[in-house]
């Protein structure tokens, strides 16, 4: 499990964000929200996605998948634009492929959003920006199952 640094948005400084920990991150100098952006593995995905105190979008990829790619940065972008509100994390079907059968992955990218440890919703496919922010917003305001 790595922690990752991440610029603050609203200050520029560099933050150390751990990829699991209780609540969520903020800025050490300003305070401010901070995106959670994390990757994950078979090894410590149960600690970073299913126990996290937050909601959880889970981003099943691989590098030469051209999909992967045109979504990866619409994800990026949800992160830093609703910091505080949910984790993404990103997991590497070629090197984790425990987590691909647990959950089935039959075509990447395949989203998921994880709720307390369980699935709350699921996406396959690379759909538009606005599709994309749509079903993430009603996933994270569904209560959890």
């Amino acid at each position: 499990m790595e922690s990752s640094l991440t610029k603050c948005p609203h200050c520029g400084k560099t933050n150390r964000i751990p990829a699991a920990a209780a609540g969520h991150p903020r800025c050490g100098n300003c305070g401010q929200d901070l995106p959670w952006i994390v990757s994950a593995s078979d090894a410590d995905f149960p600690v970073v996605a299913e126990q996290s105190s937050v909601p959880v979008l889970v981003d099943f990829w691989a590098a030469w998948c051209g999909p992967c790619r045109m979504v990866s940065p619409v994800l990026d972008k949800l992160a830093q634009e609703r910091a505080g509100k949910f984790k993404l994390v990103k997991v590497d079907v070629d090197t984790s492929p425990g987590l691909s059968r647990r959950f089935d992955i039959q075509a990447i990218p395949t989203l998921l959003v994880i709720k307390k440890g369980t699935v709350a919703a699921r996406q396959a496919g690379a759909p538009p920006a606005a599709a994309l922010r749509n079903w993430l917003d009603e996933a994270l305001a569904a209560s959890p199952s």
